[in-house]
């Protein structure tokens, strides 16, 4: 019990906000939605008027009325037909429909996310991320195709019916409106109580959805450690408590279809009793009764269909609330105006050059701040204007930064880079060397202080353009589906097949890649399993080199690659790195020997700072890591 308590939510949060949104969503299909309305009501009416047809076609064949009889049938068999046709034509309309609005759902979500900061990818999971778009989307597309229609149906049957019904016999059907009144007061009250726990149990198979992704992800470890049993163990706590709230959310749910028909067998049996105690007295004609009584076993209808349909209602909105919670989150803050443009060839490395734009209106003043010219800000400053020459220059002005309140990873940092100078930074794990590359590339934002580029605030720099303009090759590869070539175009994807290899070469990837199966048409599959982890980095290696950024960063690139072939990735990275400002996060302290500057980071700030050979005669931090005296994790 005190799980189930704990696993209890209440309804969507903002019901209101959530049938808004879906509503606007439901507009981008509206004239699909319309036909489909129009037909559902055409098909309704239909089965209205030829059940009401049952009345005098009884009545014409108790009067022994065949022309009348012959004509009736043939008017309630063409009704019934147009109802067919109806019901037909709205389904097929539908699933268009519904297809379209799921398709306008994902593309925005997917959307949404790709514009969020990396802090929600820190703390959410890929697996729950996964679920909003199958179990949370598709939840949705399965209540669109099985409620829309079905709700302007009920609508008009309830209302059709009752009139029709009151029309035939105002006194039976003060019985059925008993009836139907107290059938409603259950369904009110099973839908509350159920209502409850759709939530938790959308909630719940995120958390399960997600749990499989990592176990299945990690199985290296997972076997390696012998970690099976300890796994379904978990995984049968999270399944449990799946379970719980699935069945907590469908106990009462289920219960409505059995209490609907039963409630509708009652009905149809008192009415069916006091109807013929009224046809033998003369109250009312046999057609009437008949006509009456299939009235009342339909009237049902409208009633299981609520009840079918509370429960994908009632799913959807659940997990409608959480796509729509996720698609307002803030996206990644971008005020950035100064934009990256080619200048034409002859820039770094024999390649184009590159320069800063500065919109008309703006200007660069003190310490990068970009102002609009003629403002007070502006007043006394010389504003550099128009364009501002890419060189690579990368400093930091008292930067104190941390991912969570209440830590510092970086403690008032001062650092600068200057244009084509190689800067490695070495420390322990956790001395914040990866924090650093994440804030020069506006990962994250500094929480006091300043990082300016080229002297502007990188702040200013519209963030694409500043991402543009950094090459980056992290520890931890990620390759996508595709072939190989397809891996080292996402650097730049109009890259041409020669870029590309000669991209390869740089990073000295053409040598394995040649002698792959397919060559450069070999498939990458499931991140890049039939790799080994060096050919997977060298091909990283390579998607940098063809985006030919103007700045490096290294995150201990070369740390799955054998001491071979590192002395041939650097051959070749030379060549890259040469004339660009260089990032590297050293693992090894070989790699770093020939840095223009080495910066030792312990607990975020900078301890050390120099050449090898200088920081090797202070007999310091340094000195010890070097000498193995100092463990560098």
């Amino acid at each position: 019990m005190a799980n189930r308590r704990a696993l209890t939510f209440s309804k969507p949060k903002d019901l209101g906000r959530t049938l808004r949104q879906f509503v606007a969503y439901l507009g981008h299909a509206r004239r699909r939605l319309v036909v489909v309305a129009v037909l559902v009501a055409v098909s309704a009416v239909a089965n209205l008027l030829g059940t009401y047809m049952i009345k005098p076609v009884v009545n014409r064949l108790a009067s022994a009325d065949m022309p009348g009889f012959v004509s009736g049938v043939v008017a309630t068999a063409v009704i019934y037909a147009l109802g067919a046709a109806s019901c037909l034509g709205y389904t097929q309309v539908m699933v268009r429909a519904a297809q379209r609005v799921v398709f306008d759902l994902r593309r925005d979500l997917f959307d949404r996310i790709q514009r969020l900061s990396l802090s929600f990818f820190d703390r959410t999971r890929t697996g729950d991320v996964m679920s909003y778009f199958t179990n949370d989307v598709d939840t949705i597309s399965e209540a669109l195709n099985n409620s829309f229609a079905n709700v302007i149906q009920a609508a008009i049957q309830v209302v059709g019916t009752t009139v029709l019904l009151v029309v035939l016999d105002w006194r039976l059907t003060l019985i059925t409106l008993v009836c139907d009144a107290a059938l409603i007061a259950y369904v009110r009250f099973s839908s509350k109580k159920s209502s409850r726990f759709y939530k938790a149990q959308q909630k719940t198979l995120g958390v399960l959805d997600g749990y499989v992704q990592e176990m299945v992800a990690g199985q290296k470890v997972v076997k390696v450690f012998n970690r099976e049993g300890a796994n379904l163990q978990a995984f049968r706590a999270h399944n449990e408590s799946l379970r719980e709230s699935g069945t907590a959310a469908q106990a009462y749910a289920a219960t409505l279809i059995p209490v609907t028909v039963s409630s509708g067998y009652t009905n149809y049996a008192i009415v069916a009793v006091a109807g013929s105690i009224l046809a033998a007295a003369g109250l009312t004609d046999v057609g009437s009764l008949a006509s009456y009584l299939v009235f009342v076993r339909q009237s049902a209808m409208p009633f299981n269909q609520v009840a079918q349909l509370g429960n994908f209602l009632l799913s959807a909105l659940a997990g409608a609330e959480r796509i729509f919670d996720t698609m307002a989150m803030a996206p990644e803050v971008d005020e950035g105006v100064v934009t990256l443009e080619r200048t034409g060839g002859g820039g770094l490395g024999g390649k184009d050059a590159w320069a800063w734009s500065v919109p008309a209106g703006y200007g660069v003043g003190a310490l990068g701040k970009v102002v609009r010219e003629g403002s007070p800000e502006a007043a006394g400053m010389e504003l550099a204007r128009g364009q501002v020459p890419l060189a690579g220059d990368v400093r930091f002005h008292d930067v104190t930064f941390g991912y969570d309140e209440g830590t510092t990873v970086l403690a008032d940092l001062n650092l600068f880079a200057k244009p084509g100078q190689k800067i490695a930074f070495v420390g322990s794990t956790g001395a914040g060397k990866t924090t650093i590359t994440n804030l020069i590339n506006r990962f994250y934002d500094v929480r006091s202080g300043q990082i300016t580029y080229d002297g502007i605030d990188v702040r200013d720099i519209h963030k694409s353009s500043l991402r543009r303009s950094l090459g980056i090759v992290l520890q931890d590869t990620h390759l996508f589906r595709g072939t190989v070539a397809d891996n080292i175009r996402f650097g730049k994807l109009d890259a041409t097949d020669e870029e590309v290899r000669a991209a390869a070469r740089t990073a000295n990837a053409d040598g394995f890649i040649s002698r792959l199966p397919q060559g450069y048409d070999t498939p990458v599959t499931a991140d890049g399993a039939n790799l080994s982890a060096g050919q997977r980095q060298l091909i990283a290696i390579a998607r940098a080199a063809v985006a030919d950024p103007p700045v490096l960063i290294l995150d201990e690139a070369t740390s799955s690659i054998d001491t071979r072939t590192e002395a041939l990735i650097e051959r070749g990275m030379d060549a890259l790195m040469a004339g660009r400002t260089v990032f590297v996060i050293a693992h090894r302290l070989s790699t770093v020997r020939n840095a223009d500057a080495i910066m030792v980071l312990e607990h975020g700030r900078i301890i050390e700072r120099g050449t090898h050979d200088e920081l090797l005669a202070q007999h310091g931090e340094y000195w010890a890591l070097y000498h193995g005296k100092r463990e560098l994790s």
